[in-house]
């Protein structure tokens, strides 16, 4: 018990010693207001980096390749060297991939029980993609931009583009079931939900975007930047990586299992 009361004394003077530490410093010049700080983290016109010299990108394009680089790299080595040995009695990677794909896999089987496979490996890679995408921004990956000043990669779903190539990518996957499953007709119920991928894109984007926002005005003021980001990055971020990827996958598999169910007359057909 002593050693509880002595432990959480000791991090309250480390707290403490922070926060006056934070007091203490004052704020440093800046080069930049509040305003273009927060301007250029969603149309990032300023912070560009050359794209191996042939081109001005934004920031989260180069997150975007970072991000799908190392999943296709844990993707083959996953497949080369987990797989192979995996046992009758799981190990804890093992129990932790049957997890996720079982969750997807579910949530496919769910909500398109007539026809889940693609479906299951689309909502697994789009949800691998929104969770890891998310998290990124978390390991504080540094660039420098065209005019020689340090940038933080941030999450790739934060840039609007990054948003709607995901809401389209899903919407395309919907269109793709209900041609499956319905033929021209699939086509016709897909197209009825025309803002589907404008909503998906903007939802997506807004939620992750929110988060970008705040943990960039947290850092803007040095008094504020000692503890509360380790606070609010980690919290935003994991909160955000968690509620998107389920949120839009579920949106997904949903849609999916709508428009590609057999009509009526062809299950008749069918069971004829």
């Amino acid at each position: 018990m002593n050693q509880h009361k002595k432990g959480l004394a000791l991090w309250l003077a480390v707290v403490l010693l922070l926060l006056a530490g934070a007091l203490l410093t004052g704020s440093p010049g800046r080069t930049e207001t509040v305003k273009e700080a927060m301007r250029d983290a969603v149309l990032h016109d300023v912070n560009r980096i050359s794209l191996f010299g042939l081109k001005e990108v934004n920031p989260g394009l180069v997150s975007a390749f970072t991000v799908t680089l190392l999943l296709l790299l844990a993707a083959a080595c996953i497949r080369v060297f987990v797989i192979p040995r995996f046992r009758y009695v799981p190990g804890k990677l093992q129990m932790l991939l049957e997890e996720a794909v079982g969750l997807f896999s579910g949530m496919a089987r769910s909500s398109s029980p007539h026809r889940w496979g693609f479906l299951g490996a689309y909502v697994f890679a789009a949800g691998a993609y929104i969770f890891v995408g998310t998290l990124f921004e978390l390991f504080g990956l540094q660039a420098v931009t065209v005019h020689g000043h340090p940038v933080t990669l941030p999450a790739p779903l934060s840039d609007v583009n990054a948003a709607i190539a995901m809401g389209t990518f899903s919407y395309l996957a919907i269109l793709s079931g209900g041609i499956a499953g319905n033929g021209v007709r699939g086509i016709g119920k897909t197209l009825k939900e025309f803002s589907l991928p404008i909503s998906m894109s903007f939802r997506l984007f807004g939620a992750l975007l929110s988060g970008l926002l705040v943990t960039e005005l947290v850092y803007y003021y040095v008094n504020l930047s000692f503890i509360l980001p380790v606070v609010v990055g980690v919290l935003f971020t994991l909160l955000h990586a968690l509620i998107q990827a389920y949120v839009l996958t579920m949106l997904t598999a949903l849609y999916y299992g709508e428009v590609s169910e057999p009509s009526p007359a062809k299950k008749k057909h069918g069971a004829a």
